[in-house]
């Protein structure tokens, strides 16, 4: 025969466990977001796509969220910060490279003259990128990296680099992975620049991100096998190069895709083209205090067409004055 709890000891528990149910209802999980629209459409979203039961339910497999990286889970003014990691790597090499004093675009970065390299397009980008980031193993380059990120600052906030990531977005991916979502990185960046240092800041792990790369080649040196990279471009993972990238790399289709510029634009219509519910999320700078204020004559992160059709569609635009009260981590 079961013994039944004292009557007082069964109110007791009964009255924590009701607290605690009070509490985890209370609990803000996007506690840097204002409760604006935006806020409200990812909520009811995650609601609607998690509820069993619901006609809407997803399973947590199908549960895929890609995230543009620059401008939109971290700053990217007024350069990418690869880019600044580059210039870093040219100042470092430049003394085994007389040359770069008067050739373009190298003499440009030596004396910090982004403008230069801006106009030069791909074409310059492509020369920076193929003299900083090939020539070594995989190894060498992620030792490189993460040195760099531990200790390089931003040349007008003196943040680290990775300090400038976006706190709403981070409680973002960690609600989404609460809920059960797969966070993915898809970004234009290079894949081998980000894989190094995205776990410990953002919590998504190496495999899991997307982005440009270039060619490498299996070698033995002294007998050990290792990954060579090579001066040779292999994919570029922006604009109609986001979809081919998530179906190679995750195989299933998003169902939140988020970015903020028209890199992203096909990455947030393939998101939105799968049968059932779909969440769009385009991050627009509006803050020139706390941030920067650009979108359609930018040359870095421009957003033009996607604002258009993101307001045609009505996808979800965040309004960083408006939708958040913080910007960066305090």
């Amino acid at each position: 025969m079961k013994r039944s709890l004292p009557v007082t000891l069964f109110a007791i528990i009964t009255l924590l466990l009701g607290s605690h149910g009070v509490v985890a209802q209370q609990h803000d999980p996007l506690p840097s977001w204002n409760d604006t629209a935006a806020k409200q459409a990812i909520v009811a979203f995650v609601t609607q796509v998690t509820q069993e039961g619901s006609e809407d339910y997803v399973p947590p497999a199908e549960r895929i969220a890609t995230f543009d990286n620059d401008g939109n889970l971290w700053a990217e003014q007024p350069a990418y910060f690869q880019l600044f990691f580059a210039a870093d790597r040219i100042r470092a090499l430049a003394p085994q490279h007389p040359e770069w004093q008067t050739e373009e675009p190298f003499a440009a970065l030596l004396k910090g003259d982004l403008e230069v390299v801006h106009a030069g397009g791909m074409a310059a980008v492509n020369d920076i990128v193929m003299a900083t980031h090939a020539g070594m193993t995989t190894d060498e380059f992620a030792a490189i990296v993460r040195e760099w990120v531990a200790t390089a600052r931003h040349p007008t906030t003196d943040r680290r680099y990775i300090d400038m990531v976006y706190q709403p977005m981070l409680e973002l991916l960690d609600y989404l992975r609460m809920n059960e979502f797969k966070t993915f990185i898809v970004s234009g960046g290079g894949i081998e620049f980000m894989r190094p240092w995205v776990e410990s800041v953002y919590g998504i792990p190496p495999e899991q991100v997307v982005g440009s790369s270039i060619k490498t080649r299996f070698e033995l040196r002294d007998g050990q096998p290792v990954l060579v990279r090579l001066p040779e471009i292999d994919f570029v993972d922006d604009k109609a190069g986001k979809p081919v990238g998530i179906n190679s790399h995750i195989g299933r289709r998003p169902l939140l895709a988020s970015g903020n510029s028209d890199g992203d634009l096909q990455m947030l219509q393939y998101t939105a083209a799968g049968a059932g519910p779909r969440l769009m999320l385009y991050l627009h700078h509006t803050d020139a205090e706390r941030e920067w204020a650009y979108d359609r004559e930018s040359s870095i992160g421009r957003l033009d067409q996607g604002l258009d059709e993101a307001r045609t569609k009505g996808w979800t635009v965040i309004d960083m004055k408006a939708d958040w009260k913080v910007v960066f981590p305090e």
